[in-house]
């Protein structure tokens, strides 16, 4: 199969959309990561992500829809989520809720849960494909387990890439958030963190006027994307919290200059957008790599979760 590369005009993203009703996948941008789509209502459709991605099938995908109308008709939304809703829809969140017995989704995209993720994302090129194509599961579009891509060059990168696995890929540049959705559910009846993301967690908890819970994900049984052990995961190994490279490592700056700095300033939203793009620079120095401390808090949490997933062991 060749994959195309698709401008991000009306042609292309027509083309997109036809490749999409004809039940191929397709990566497209978001404003977190480009995602690997394919029709959420076609079960054959989200066997090919699963198939491209070499993606386990208990791990759930998230569902794309283009407005907050279109979510209603997928899952059912609770006052808290309204909330959560009004405030950061579109945008980089994604709500895990209970999905509507008529919502017509394959039963692939949730992996046997009766709860579905859904966003409406920002991009404005993914929203005006999804008001063309309907719902799309799109998970992001790399092989599993692999960094996640920013640009549609990660998606097509010959070393781990997707090029001839999938159908196309819509090129709308980089992405400008870098890191995928912030995940929060009600498991239990608590608005609970099952995944930090682009939007900070203490936004979140703002808006709802109380703190998140934190939730301990069984990497046996994700409830939500992103949850397992080993994730967004570089060839070389991680060492984390360097303040300073051992012989042999390339080291990956904080808030301090460098070739592969996060950012030279300190600040946690370049970073954040910088993640995946420096650690697949730095991996293909081809030595072990060492990553600087990076604090605990804001963006930062979701970048720590992150490398620590990238850090851990290889099953």
């Amino acid at each position: 199969m060749r994959t195309e590369r698709l401008f991000p005009d009306q042609t292309g993203i027509a083309r997109a959309a036809a490749l999409l009703a004809q039940g191929q996948v397709v990566a497209i941008p978001t404003e977190t990561v480009y995602g690997l789509a394919g029709d959420a209502r076609d079960g054959l459709a989200v066997a090919r992500i699963y198939e491209a991605k070499g993606r386990p099938s208990f791990n759930p995908l998230i569902v794309h829809v283009p407005d907050l109308d279109a979510a209603r008709q997928i899952a059912d939304l609770s006052p808290q989520a309204d909330i959560l809703a009004a405030a950061f829809w579109p945008g980089a969140l994604t709500l895990v809720l209970p999905l509507r017995a008529d919502a017509g989704i394959a039963s692939l995209v949730t992996a046997g849960l009766p709860t579905v993720a859904i966003r409406v994302p920002a991009h404005p090129v993914a929203r005006a494909l999804l008001r063309l194509a309907g719902p799309l599961a799109a998970p992001s579009a790399n092989a599993s387990g692999r960094i996640s891509p920013t640009s549609a060059d990660h998606v097509l990168d010959p070393d781990g890439g997707l090029d001839g696995r999938i159908a196309a890929v819509l090129d709308a540049g980089p992405c400008p958030v870098g890191l995928e959705s912030t995940i929060v559910g009600w498991p239990g009846g608590r608005a609970t963190l099952l995944r930090p993301g682009g939007i900070p967690a203490e936004a979140i908890a703002a808006a709802l006027g109380r703190p998140l819970a934190d939730h301990q994900a069984d990497p046996s049984a994700p409830n939500a994307p992103g949850q397992l052990t080993s994730h967004y995961a570089p060839q070389a190994t991680l060492r984390l919290n360097a303040a300073a490279p051992a012989p042999g490592e390339t080291h990956i700056a904080f808030a301090a200059p460098g070739p592969f700095t996060l950012s030279d300033t300190g600040d946690l939203t370049q970073a954040a957008a910088r993640l995946f793009d420096t650690l697949r620079r730095a991996d293909r120095e081809g030595r072990p790599i060492a990553v600087a401390p990076i604090p605990n808090h804001g963006l930062g949490a979701a970048i720590n979760d992150r490398l620590r997933r990238a850090a851990a062991p290889r099953a």
